[in-house]
């Protein structure tokens, strides 16, 4: 695939810089676009959102916010959101962004926490009721109206509350003129929890974000890359991809639609050749694969075929399994994994079709911490750190990342901010890795997460609830229901759903007893097969499934640990059977 040329982060002195030099380099040159089941909406280039933006920022005034207060954005992805964001830091207006997969309660008290002047909402049969989350209160405005041309001031198709405001004919030159952000400004305040209690704010600035967009130009080719998004504008991992796109001057489409014929149509027609993805959308994806190749009664040489591709060129495999790529849109060369797990083999089945995967690690207060490389992505790992970005690990192996990426502290919270931070301001990431023979960064678990045995011993469950992952199992919560008694709580294998943030999937139909036996030979196999892996300390005593759909999730998808211990309490084990009797009692 074809290099292109992209500018070096460290030469901005804001984000707005990036803004102006995307529209002086790409013009009118369409680089966004949104699709929702209806079909592709609108399609904008960098002019158009910089025009767009500057009509924000001229909103913003005269509403009457001022340089400092904070502005809630709560909105599906799509043109109007960077253009939301931008117009904001044009009008010296710290943005507060809200995950559409929150609760209320969580809404309402992050806004409580940011004592926010303003919303910024969506609109649309997919956008958030800001009555539901008590918000009836705030004023708002949608992202639409803001956005939207001079003398339009319904755009939005609803009421919104007052007549446009005055645009003189060089309303646009002034709002150019304003005083620019540096990159010690504050860009956003990030919420990453609460779920219960008080809620934390990421202060991130322009020079953070900048940084960590300096090392992830290190880390990804600067290809042609034509991008279907699924990630939230909510979330760093997402604006880093906006970013990026606006950078190099590639396409992007957003997709404000998880209908799986939508998704795989919108990779055909975008010939997409580059995806940020989770891990559960790339097992979405190769179960989608899988089932079709499965239908056609093909299986069996399709996995010959794989163990054949492993040993050619990148290039011959997607040649050798040409008629996949095809309802791919014949293009796709690369998918950037990151927040979750990555199963060793789903990655290898990825790469034997002959679709590269890179996997990083990092989090909203540190950027990218670390990454493999297309020219060097071995599974099991998460790569290296990229300059400007620093990595260490403690003596008790806790992973530290220091540098201009890491963030300044949490929104008026002083406490969770020294706990955050060690003296010397590096980042304390609460994860415990090593380092392998290479050099690479490996994952062990959270600290938190620790369980440490009768005999001294510790567990990360996170080792264990991998080793089942790869044993074939999908969801596991790994727990110590007694001392020394480690036990799985489990989803039943093989539910190919898009994770909820409530859990709140429907309940399928009562299992037949032929089924039921059949799931639990299924679950015993894949536990007995990690057994045999794991060291004897860590080894699966029993199990238990999960009754729902999914496991109780937060915002950003991980798992409320303490909701699964709390309904294992009450719940009876099944032990695990082998051959000769059983592992473990129940």
């Amino acid at each position: 695939m074809a290099r292109v040329s992209i500018p070096d982060p460290a030469r901005y002195g804001s984000l707005l810089d990036i803004l102006d030099d995307a529209a002086a380099r790409h013009g009118d040159r369409p680089l966004m676009s949104q699709r929702g089941d209806e079909g592709t909406a609108h399609s904008w280039s960098a002019l158009e959102l910089r025009h767009r933006a500057r009509l924000v920022a001229w909103r913003l005034r005269a509403l009457g916010i001022q340089p400092g207060d904070r502005l809630l954005t709560w909105s599906p992805p799509g043109p109007e959101m960077p253009a939301v964001y931008f117009g904001a830091m044009m009008a010296g207006v710290p943005v507060v962004p809200i995950d559409l997969r929150m609760t209320p309660e969580v809404v309402e008290r992050i806004c409580h926490s940011a004592e926010a002047a303003w919303l910024a909402v969506g609109t649309g049969r997919d956008a958030p009721e800001p009555r539901e989350a008590g918000l009836e209160h705030l004023p708002a405005r949608t992202m639409a109206w803001l956005t939207a041309e001079p003398a339009h001031e319904n755009a939005a198709g609803t009421d919104e509350g007052g007549l446009d405001p005055t645009f003189p004919p060089d309303w646009e030159a002034q709002v150019a003129a304003w005083p620019r952000p540096t990159r010690d400004d504050l860009f956003e305040i990030v919420y990453t929890s609460g779920t219960t209690g008080q809620p934390k704010g990421v202060m991130l600035d322009h020079g953070n974000i900048l940084a960590t967009l300096e090392a992830t130009s290190k880390l990804i080719p600067p290809w042609e890359h034509r991008i279907v998004s699924l990630l939230p504008l909510s979330h760093l991992f997402g604006q880093l991809e906006l970013l990026y796109v606006l950078l190099l001057g590639a396409n992007v489409l957003y997709l404000r639609s998880r209908n799986p014929r939508v998704i795989f149509e919108s990779l055909r027609n975008q010939r997409v050749t580059t995806m940020v993805v989770v891990p559960q959308v790339l097992e979405l994806f190769w179960q989608a694969i899988t089932r079709e190749v499965e239908k056609q009664g093909q299986l069996a040489f399709f996995e010959r075929l794989r163990r054949i591709a492993r040993r050619l060129p990148y290039w011959a495999r997607r040649l050798l399994f040409r008629r996949l790529h095809d309802q791919l849109g014949g293009q796709l060369r690369l998918f950037v994994s990151a927040a979750a797990f990555l199963p060793p083999a789903l990655q290898q089945a990825w790469e034997d079709v002959g679709v590269i995967v890179m996997q990083g690690y990092g989090a909203t207060e540190c950027g990218f911490a670390s990454a493999t490389s297309v020219d060097d992505h071995p599974v099991g790992s998460v790569g290296r750190p990229a300059p400007p970005t620093q990595l260490r690990l403690s003596e008790e192996g806790e992973i530290q990342i220091g540098g201009p990426t890491v963030f300044a502290g949490y929104w008026r919270d002083p406490q969770a901010t020294a706990a955050a931070l060690a003296a010397d301001g590096w980042y304390r990431t609460g994860d415990v890795g090593r380092f392998d023979e290479r050099g690479n960064l490996v994952l062990s678990g959270r600290i938190k997460n620790i369980i440490v045995l009768p005999n001294g011993l510790n567990v990360f469950p996170e080792d264990i609830e991998n080793a089942l992952k790869m044993a074939g199992l999908g969801e596991t919560v790994v727990i110590e229901t007694a001392p020394g008694r480690i036990e799985a709580v489990v989803l039943p294998p093989g539910q190919a759903v898009m994770p909820r943030g409530d859990g709140s999937l429907p309940e399928g139909r009562e299992r037949t007893a032929e089924e039921s036996a059949e799931l639990r030979r299924t679950i015993d196999a894949a536990v007995k097969t990690a057994n045999a892996s794991l060291s004897m300390h860590q080894k699966v005593a029993a199990w238990r499934l999960w009754p729902g759909g999914d496991f109780p999730r937060t915002h950003t998808l991980k798992v409320k640990r303490d909701q699964v211990r709390a309904w294992a309490a009450a719940d009876a084990p099944l032990p695990v059977r082998s051959g000769s009797g059983e592992v473990g009692g129940g």
